[in-house]
């Protein structure tokens, strides 16, 4: 027998192991590089991401790979699932385990079940969702959800939730951003968002100055027409949103508006809201940088136009435009209904994504009770038939004790001795 890779199978979600996705895998040497080759569990023959009759239970996968046949388990992806595979190549260092900046976004962003893959070089990510069309890889990041099969190790990530969570916002976001064709410029970016104020070439912020005192900045915040927004996110209601670190980005979108993109006005000011907690000043990534300074740093550079109040127009504000692509102080009849219709087709697209999370979680709710049911009839049944069986084996039943004369008479003497 082999030693087993996974020490702790319980550290694989739930949501993975009650799958019959499984399949196993051994190395092979194959045009001179090591290959993953997955195998059949308990047969060892090839096993095809696309024929499901070579998969199995991960029970009886895991009892396969502590053989000598097999070097570990492995998941496969397929239509009838919504779980997407995020892989990161070559990001980590085995021996001291520091992690480049791409690879850290990406999992801070992500925010799901993150494992270190066999080689130690590279994480697997899994999350639930859609992978978006067009290209699925892109140098060292690849996204599957269909006809492939990652390796799992159950060596979790601390830090990263243990649950495979719905993240649709930050997969399309990821996707394009480091997947798709177009390049990562910001500067780009900005440019085919329809032009954005200009900016200052050191930091990405406006070359504005707003100079707005942090009383004045909230109010005009407050007041704006998407001000209910602003307000539910200062008081650190994250309802709407895949997960908190959505809302910190949103929140900080809109204070890089408001401030015109001061670092440190911005800080401030999201240290005050009901959204600050003990990850801000956690150090994620390996350059030394905070969550919240990567945080303040990509809420900048995504925004395209800033609040301008030397602009003639002290009431301008984002006109409900999405997070981090604002409009400026004084925007034209035709671009705040651009604006509008913009933010409108984002929400309602969230609330799609909200509905068929809640759709999901009901389904398998009553799935769960479904077969409850169906545990407690069988139960039930089992129950019955004993209970038959034992009567009709007992010693002293109803059918022998009407022959019996002895409790007739005893009754009858009883009785009619009364009533004599």
């Amino acid at each position: 027998m082999c030693e087993p890779m996974i020490d702790e199978p319980e550290a694989i979600p739930e949501t993975l192991r009650e799958r019959d996705q499984w399949v196993c895998w051994r190395e092979e040497e194959r045009d001179g590089k090591p290959t993953k080759i997955p195998v059949t569990p308990g047969a060892g023959r090839f096993a095809s991401a696309t024929e499901s009759e070579t998969w199995a239970s991960f029970e009886a996968a895991l009892d396969y790979s502590e053989t000598e046949h097999a070097d570990g388990v492995g998941f496969v992806f397929t239509d009838d699932d919504p779980i997407v595979g995020i892989d990161l190549d070559d990001c980590r260092d085995p021996e001291t385990g520091d992690v480049d900046d791409d690879a850290q976004d990406i999992i801070a962003r992500l925010d799901s079940y993150t494992e270190v893959s066999p080689s130690g070089t590279g994480y697997h990510v899994l999350i639930t969702g859609t992978l978006p069309d067009g290209r699925n890889r892109r140098g060292s990041v690849e996204l599957y959800d269909t006809a492939r099969f990652f390796t799992v190790t159950g060596d979790h990530v601390e830090r990263t939730p243990t649950r495979v969570a719905r993240r649709q916002d930050a997969l399309t976001a990821i996707h394009r951003e480091y997947v798709q064709e177009a390049e990562r410029d910001t500067a780009s970016e900005s440019e085919q968002r329809g032009g954005a104020a200009a900016r200052s070439p050191t930091t990405g912020a406006a070359d504005v100055d707003v100079d707005l005192e942090d009383e004045d900045l909230l109010e005009k915040a407050r007041n704006a027409s998407n001000g209910e927004k602003f307000e539910r996110l200062w008081n650190g209601n994250t309802v709407g949103y895949d997960s908190q670190s959505e809302a910190d980005m949103a929140l900080c979108c809109l204070l890089a508006f408001w401030t015109g993109g001061d670092r440190t006005q911005m800080e401030q000011l999201f240290r005050q809201s009901g959204l600050m907690r003990e990850k801000w000043d956690e150090v994620h990534y390996a350059d030394g940088s905070t969550y919240g300074e990567k945080t303040i740093e990509r809420a900048i550079a995504t925004t395209s136009e800033f609040y301008d109040p030397d602009a003639g127009d002290d009431d301008a504000d984002p006109h409900g435009t999405p997070d981090g692509v604002t409009t400026g102080g004084t925007p034209d009849e035709a671009d705040r209904s651009r604006a509008y219709l913009a933010e409108k087709n984002r929400l309602l697209s969230k609330r799609v994504d909200e509905l068929e999370a809640t759709l999901e979680q009901k389904t398998e709710r009553i799935d769960t009770l479904e077969a409850e049911i169906e545990r407690l009839t069988d139960e039930l049944t089992a129950r019955d038939q004993e209970t038959a069986q034992s009567h009709e084996e007992e010693p002293g039943t109803a059918s022998e004790t009407d022959d019996d004369p002895e409790p007739a008479s005893m009754l009858r003497r009883f009785f009619g001795g009364r009533s004599e």
